[in-house]
């Protein structure tokens, strides 16, 4: 059931954490001042498309021509023609459908972005995407067919067109003929004219939504696998001495300053055990760092995702005068021709969060590898396996860890900087910001699993001889842990229990 903690407005910035609740029905609400600025931009933009100003007709972008390479062509005279003449084309994605939770994100992001009233779409088109969000309905929405640079053009097409009861949609989860998911959920089909569909598709949402989705994702991993590197330390009975604050302090990056503190306030309490070696292998030892500069750069991600969520993506845009609000005067109105739809920011975000996710992969990978190795793990068996031989442990769980990190890495190939020329070069040059932010959302994903084994390989390795944890904080994600997966004592299947794992991670309280 939905709760007033479950209501969104649409006037101001999107809070990021909304994103992420958008896959499931919620609350969405236009409100008085949003309908205001809407009604103002769609009377605008009709008088500068109509001359009311004396002037005559004004050519407008996507209302009046033709689109992309061929804005030099006029379009079609009928508003509900120029609404087909703008997405028929668009439908030419390939691929698997994306998550429905990026698909929902991404019209939300959309609608905030249209409620500006700088798009001059109608607030019909505003208030009827806003009522999809309380129904569990959802556009099929194909993969593959953006380059992030006029906006996501194909990708929000297939939405634009789901919305018009064309296509297909899922409804409750099942997929299905768009028209009859909008009347299993009690939607009617869209009606729109040549400038709300341009507005519609217009933007980069889905490249902000799944780049929003996936820093999440790495987030929630960021924190989990500063806890986990806690718990192996006090495990193996290591020396803090490497978290020391003025220490950090002198390696002057903040993001490992904070870090440090967090890891100290998850350690206090340990005891060492006064046997491991002076210097700690890297991945323990210069930890703080590492996950101190990945938290650096998360911050900088942070900040162009919420210029995203705070700004309007879309061409052209429509800009009263300094005259009455409520009617404003299309002589002191200006339609704006630009870029606004270019996602280079998340294009560049997204790589860096793609890097930042191989190098967090790559710590838990080398923790694991270290916690099974009897060579570095201080004595224990081999796979952490409770008879090794008769018996493997987490053998097969560091076989797949060695994967996902091959995956991971194949994966975290720059995309912004790959740009190809399209559109008979109208597009000369593009952001590929969608490729980037997707990619980032899969491997996120695939961090969770990584986290999950690590965990996994914690909570086995108390099983077969490591010391219970002297620090109170370690020893109650321990004990979580515990609670949640058994020994692997006979050798089992565990799959489930590295997912069991991640979910946990993805909830209990980090530091």
């Amino acid at each position: 059931m939905l709760t007033t903690t479950d209501t969104v407005t649409l006037t101001g910035p999107l809070a990021p954490a909304v994103l992420r609740r958008a896959a499931e029905p919620l609350t969405v609400t236009v409100d008085e001042a949003a309908r205001a600025r809407l009604d103002r931009g769609r009377r605008l933009f009709r008088a500068l498309r109509d001359g009311d100003d004396g002037t005559g007709e004004r050519p407008i972008y996507g209302a009046t021509t033709g689109f992309g390479a061929l804005v030099g062509y006029p379009g079609r005279a009928d508003e509900a023609d120029q609404c087909d003449n703008t997405l028929a084309h668009l439908g030419a994605g390939q691929g698997p459908d994306l998550p429905h939770g990026i698909v929902r994100a991404a019209l939300l992001v959309r609608a905030r972005s249209l409620a500006q009233g700088l798009s001059g779409v109608s607030a019909e088109v505003v208030e009827r995407l806003a009522a999809m969000f309380a129904t569990t309905f959802s556009p099929a929405v194909p993969r593959y067919g953006s380059v992030g640079a006029s906006g996501d053009l194909v990708p929000l097409a297939y939405a634009a067109q789901a919305l018009r009861g064309r296509g297909h949609a899922y409804a409750d989860g099942r997929r299905m003929p768009a028209a009859e998911a909008l009347a299993a959920t009690g939607l009617r089909p869209l009606a729109l004219d040549g400038r709300d569909a341009l507005a519609l598709v217009n933007g980069t949402s889905v490249t902000t939504a799944a780049l929003a989705l996936a820093h999440d994702t790495v987030r929630t991993a960021h924190r989990a696998l500063t806890a986990l590197t806690c718990l192996l330390a006090d495990l193996l009975g290591c020396d803090p001495g490497f978290l020391d604050a003025g220490l950090l302090r002198a390696y002057g990056h903040p993001g490992a300053v904070d870090t440090g503190t967090r890891m100290r306030r998850h350690l206090a309490g340990t005891t060492p055990s006064g046997t491991r070696p002076l210097q700690e292998p890297y991945s323990i030892r210069c930890s703080p760092q590492l996950l101190g500069a990945a938290e650096d750069a998360l911050r900088h991600v942070d900040a162009v995702i919420a210029a995203d969520l705070a700004g309007v993506s879309d061409n052209p845009l429509f800009f009263p005068g300094v005259g009455d609000p409520v009617h404003p005067d299309p002589a002191e109105g200006r339609a704006v021709h630009g870029g606004n739809f270019f996602g280079q920011p998340a294009a560049f975000a997204a790589d860096l969060l793609a890097s930042v996710t191989a190098q967090l992969g790559n710590l838990a990978e080398r923790q694991l590898d270290l916690l099974v190795d009897p060579a570095r793990n201080g004595g224990l068996p081999p796979m952490l396996a409770t008879e090794p031989g008769a018996q493997h442990g987490l053998q097969g769980v560091q076989l797949a860890t060695t994967a996902f990190v091959a995956e991971i890495r194949r994966c975290a190939t720059p995309a912004a900087m790959q740009s190809l020329p399209t559109n008979l070069h109208n597009q000369d040059i593009v952001p590929f910001g969608t490729q980037g932010a997707l990619r980032a959302h899969d491997m996120a994903e695939l961090l969770g699993l990584l986290c999950g084994s690590l965990a996994l390989g914690l909570r086995q390795a108390v099983h077969v001889g490591a010391r219970r944890p002297t620090a109170p904080r370690c020893a109650a994600l321990l004990d979580a842990l515990s609670a949640a997966i058994d020994p692997v004592d006979p050798d089992r299947p565990l799959d489930e229990d590295v997912r069991t794992a991640a979910r946990l991670l993805a909830t209990h309280a980090m530091p």
